[in-house]
């Protein structure tokens, strides 16, 4: 299916790229990797009059260790999938990178922009949240710094506003004593995750859980932290019946869509089983081990 008639912009410098975006507003997208943009356009689900094109901002380009890592906006998956940097202070991410759609998609499309697409059977949404993590959004008066929490509003909808630009994500330092797990159920590999999870343990010198956090997707209208399991999970020692707990209260705080891949009960019912799985993978990761 052909593109809708729009204007093509190639800035050289973010400078202009924000210039760009004050001028025109909602009407412009950013074009960076255009794998998720490019196919809204084609089904008309997206009709911007001014495509943005980033390709030539180098300099957000970068993967850096700085106090954890700090991911640019025109960073490739395939970069952060095969960084090791992203591996020491990010292990989490690069663990989701190999889920994200297929190696042609994450040869071209950017890890911030999956990011700002927002979509909530995505895996970097999730994972993002899991982390805590920070995102960089600048306009052409200033900058402003939002966390994960508060990115994601709801189905394709984050809160990059219509002059702001998406620069960079920030991932605090990671523990090294801490374990991670990334886990979804989908009908083939590269689809959309019918329901995934995103999962971090840590334990102190008494083997007691320090830190959890379990982050779902596909499960609803955005990525959804479970507070109720994290709580029941620290303070605690890990056993089965622990991690049975935790996956009860999993299901007992998601109500999934449903549609013709899955009933809202099965997705409830994957929710809970990725909870055990993604907890003891994690439990096995504590203290650097594989």
């Amino acid at each position: 299916m052909k593109l809708p008639a729009f204007t093509y912009h190639r800035p050289e410098t973010v400078d202009e790229t924000l210039a760009l975006l004050s001028e025109y507003g909602d009407e412009a997208k950013i074009l960076a990797g255009g794998q998720s943009l490019i196919p809204l356009m084609a089904l008309r689900l997206s009709q911007p009059a001014h495509l943005v094109d980033i390709g030539r901002l180098t300099e957000l380009a970068t993967i850096e260790a700085v106090d954890g890592v700090v991911i640019g906006a025109l960073t490739r998956h395939a970069e952060v999938e095969h960084s090791k940097v992203v591996a020491a202070a990010a292990p989490l991410v690069a663990g989701a990178m190999p889920f994200v759609g297929h190696r042609a998609i994450r040869n071209r499309g950017t890890a911030c922009g999956s990011l700002a697409h927002a979509d909530p059977a995505g895996e970097l949404p999730a994972v993002a949240l899991a982390l805590d993590a920070e995102f960089v959004l600048r306009r052409a008066d200033g900058e402003r710094t939002v966390a994960a929490a508060d990115f994601f509003l709801g189905y394709l909808s984050s809160d990059v506003g219509d002059a702001e630009l998406l620069t960079q994500v920030r991932v605090p330092r990671w523990s090294t004593s801490a374990g991670w797990s990334v886990q979804e159920v989908s009908r083939r590999h590269g689809d959309y995750a019918l329901v995934g999870m995103a999962a971090v343990l840590d334990a102190n010198s008494a083997g007691r859980i320090s830190h959890a956090a379990i982050s779902l997707f596909g499960a609803a209208s955005t990525p959804v932290r479970v507070n109720d399991a994290e709580r029941l999970l620290v303070g605690e020692v890990p056993s089965p019946e622990l991690f049975e707990s935790a996956a009860e209260a999993v299901r007992a705080n998601v109500d999934p869509p449903g549609d013709n891949h899955g009933t809202s009960a099965y997705r409830r019912h994957l929710a809970g089983v990725l909870t055990r799985r993604c907890l003891w993978e994690a439990v096995e990761r504590m203290g650097g081990t594989a």
